[in-house]
């Protein structure tokens, strides 16, 4: 068998240390296709760079390594908010809408009746008939 003439091995370099980076940056590349909030299908790539720098005998060879990978980018998400004035106090108010579509009342995880911002239905059902009740036993002798 015939010698190598240029013997280099990446793998056991520097003592092992060029394939140490490459497996701990190879564990970000799979946690990342692994990872729900990217899309499975975006490429992810690995590039391995290696600089060589001569002195100027051309003897020697310095040789830097780096290892530089592009993830997939988390997936956007967005909502829909319902924003008004409070024309009782003038405050402005933006709540995010759960229903769907706003004035329409929906069933949580739980089966509870929520309004379209979340809030529960008997809670506030309850709260307005109280402020509703009329005594009609009031001023009575």
């Amino acid at each position: 068998m015939t010698q190598k003439q240029i013997d280099l091995p990446l793998s056991q370099m520097a003592n092992g240390a060029i394939q140490e980076k490459l497996d701990y940056e190879l564990k970000k590349v799979f946690d990342n296709i692994h990872d729900p909030n990217t899309k499975a299908e975006d490429k992810r790539t690995v590039t391995i760079k290696l600089e060589f720098v001569p002195d100027e005998n051309r003897q020697t060879v310095k040789l830097n390594s780096n290892i530089a990978i592009k993830l997939a980018n988390v997936l956007d998400t967005s909502v829909t908010v319902l924003t008004d004035k409070d024309l009782a106090n003038g405050m402005i108010e933006a709540k995010e809408l759960k229903s769907k579509v706003p004035g329409q009342t929906y069933f949580d995880d739980n089966s509870d009746l929520k309004t379209d911002i979340g809030d529960p239905v008997d809670v506030i059902e309850q709260e307005e008939a109280r402020r509703n009740i009329i005594n009609l036993q009031k001023g009575r002798g």
